[in-house]
């Protein structure tokens, strides 16, 4: 499996230029430690009228990082890429943690399938940025494409409970009367 996909890896760095370079590394930077998922998570959780859709995001992430980033890189261990093959003249620094699954995909999935499950509206280029995010690590040489896709699967999955199970909660929840909210 290696094989197919070091080529594929391979073929994408035939596709580099300076302008795709800097675009590149700059949307893989968007996913550097969630930090714009964890941003918007933030903005939106301000806001009384996207309060769950953020807190759901915010759980979402939470439980990606403990899961993927904490407890499946390490238990699977894989090298990266750029590990096996150090000839390639990396954009970004050699990541340090292992490479299954891809944080960045997964941080990014888990973000935009949120917002899509609350708001279609603002869920599709939210999903058009997260595909980004998980091809720039490829074009970047820092995961194999199966990291991104198994990256990508869990977050989409975590989101999608996450953001189910907070509406149903909600849906089940009793009417709150005028003296209980205050």
């Amino acid at each position: 499996m290696d094989k197919i996909e070091f080529r594929f890896l391979y073929l994408l760095q035939e596709l580099h230029t300076p302008l795709v370079d800097g675009l590149m590394t700059f949307i893989t930077s968007l996913g550097d430690h969630g930090i714009f998922w964890l941003l918007l998570a933030a903005v939106l959780f301000a806001v009384p009228r996207t309060r769950m859709m953020g807190g759901c995001m915010l759980v979402s992430i939470g439980i990606g990082f403990l899961l993927g980033n904490v407890a499946l890189k390490n238990m699977a261990a894989r090298q990266r890429p750029c590990w096996l093959d150090p000839s390639v003249q990396l954009l970004v620094q050699v990541p340090r943690d292992f490479s299954f699954p891809s944080g960045h995909s997964m941080v990014s999935f888990e973000g935009a399938v949120t917002v899509f499950m609350f708001n279609r509206k603002w869920g599709i280029p939210a999903l058009m940025l997260a595909v980004l995010i998980a091809f720039s690590r490829l074009y970047l040489f820092v995961h194999f494409p199966t990291d991104v896709l198994a990256g990508a699967a869990l977050g989409t999955v975590i989101a999608w409970c996450v953001a189910r199970t907070a509406k149903r909660r909600r849906l089940n929840d009793p009417p709150r009367t005028m003296t209980e909210k205050s």
